[in-house]
């Protein structure tokens, strides 16, 4: 496979959504390097990002009253708000010129993994998700206060029930475990230690702000990791990230999400020395920079959205422009991942989980579904004869097998088919 066309591949795919028409071309042409520094330098604007109208997110307040005049009413803003937000993070993503600002924002959603489900209201989720995008390459340290005063996740994990009292565990646990340190990097008497530090917290449900109750507060001394101290929610995030596990566990996720679900991460992976000042930024060049950007071994399986995204963009679609809003949430519900909505704390899976014989169905209907709202200009613009070879470039794919070749000669006079047949073929469902 050739080396070049691999890594710049890699860098479209996983380190943004995939190319929209001709993009992969140019990159081809600029060279690696200078494809490199544009993934990784945000621009001052995202023209593409901007021309996005926010969706008109409010707080709808109290639940009424059951069998009032007003349930209705407010079941049915409840439901269009939430996918009205849907709709918008979704087209952010196909139509983001920086496609590594909206990918980082959707592994921090990944990561922070919090899901309305529980929550019912979308303007805390609305706000948490601005609030990734806002630190999804800035400093891990930031992130991780903003993320302890976020309602949404604090409403998420129990954080508002947790009291001098009652402390409640969820958050502190879930905060080392999944968020910051990693599994086995702390104690049961850890947790109750940050449980204690983290009483206090009031949530307002449908608005999502966080205030803090003194008079809930534990604000006694804990031992925490070897350290006796009075913990605030920053003093304790300062404590934490500071850790060497805290640069190692995040170097794991980065290489479990953007380089390899299945092989072990090896201890050379820079990512975690780009991480010593604990900037995100920081880790992703490292990440982007390293020589396993290169090395065949390290395929991706692109989960439900990732695919669909690469695929609006391949097809020039935009997500909440398709027939109909309804329709597009249901689609990706049937493979199993609606963002705002990961099936627990821990986020959606990874890999093979997103490969069996019913997701393939569904995601072939899908594919049709999409391949029938395009015009597949990009796609017609290739003389037939070369259609085969030059659609690696269309998808941004390093190349196809054998087979896959031999499927896509079968359909040269059928566009329609042609494209379905490379959306769902195995070298666009995984980044090689």
């Amino acid at each position: 496979m050739n080396a070049k066309r691999l890594e710049t591949s890699r860098l479209f795919h996983r380190f943004g959504f995939g190319p929209r028409p001709g993009e992969y071309v140019q990159a081809l042409a600029d060279g690696l390097a200078p494809t490199r520094t544009k993934f990784l330098t945000v621009p001052a604007v995202d023209a593409g990002a901007s021309a996005i109208k926010e969706p008109e997110i409010t707080d709808l307040g109290k639940r009424p009253a059951p069998n009032s005049a007003e349930v209705v009413p407010f079941a049915i803003a409840m439901r269009y708000q939430s996918e009205q937000m849907v709709l918008w993070s979704l087209d952010r993503m196909a139509l983001s010129d920086h496609g590594l600002s909206e990918r980082m924002t959707w592994f921090w959603h990944g990561h922070w993994a919090t899901s309305i489900q529980k929550l019912n209201y979308a303007l805390p989720m609305y706000n948490q998700n601005k609030t990734l995008r806002t630190h999804s390459l800035g400093s891990f340290n930031a992130m991780t206060k903003a993320m302890l005063n976020d309602g949404a996740l604090q409403f998420w994990l129990d954080g508002q029930d947790s009291t001098l009292k009652a402390p409640n565990e969820n958050l502190g646990r879930e905060l080392m475990e999944l968020f910051v340190l990693g599994v086995n990097r702390y104690s049961e008497d850890d947790v109750k230690a940050v449980a204690r530090a983290l009483t206090g917290y009031q949530v307002d449900r449908s608005s999502g702000a966080v205030t803090i109750n003194q008079n809930r507060r534990d604000s006694k001394p804990v031992s925490l990791l070897g350290t006796t101290s009075t913990f605030t929610g920053d003093s304790l995030a300062d404590f934490l990230i500071a850790r060497d596990d805290c640069a190692t566990f995040i170097a794991e996720r980065l290489w479990y999400r953007f380089i390899s679900s299945n092989e072990t991460m090896p201890q050379s992976f820079g990512a975690k020395a780009g991480f010593a000042n604990r900037s995100i930024a920081g880790a992703v060049s490292a990440m982007a920079n390293d020589s396993v950007m290169s090395n065949e071994s390290y395929s991706m399986v692109k989960s439900p959205v990732e695919w669909f995204i690469s695929a609006c963009r391949a097809l020039e679609l935009t997500p909440s422009q398709l027939k109909t809003p309804g329709q597009l949430i249901g689609q990706l519900d049937k493979l199993g991942q609606v963002p705002f909505s990961p099936p627990n704390v821990g986020g959606w899976p990874a890999a093979e989980a997103w490969l069996s014989s019913a997701t393939a169905q569904y995601r072939i209907a899908f594919a049709t579904w999409l391949v029938k709202q395009s015009a597949l200009r990009a796609l017609n613009e290739i003389p037939p004869a070369s259609r085969v070879l030059q659609s690696t470039d269309w998808l941004g794919i390093p190349e196809w097998s054998p087979r896959t070749q031999a499927a896509l000669r079968r359909s040269l006079s059928n566009p329609q088919q042609f494209a379905l047949l490379a959306l769902c073929s195995p070298e666009f469902i995984v980044s090689a």
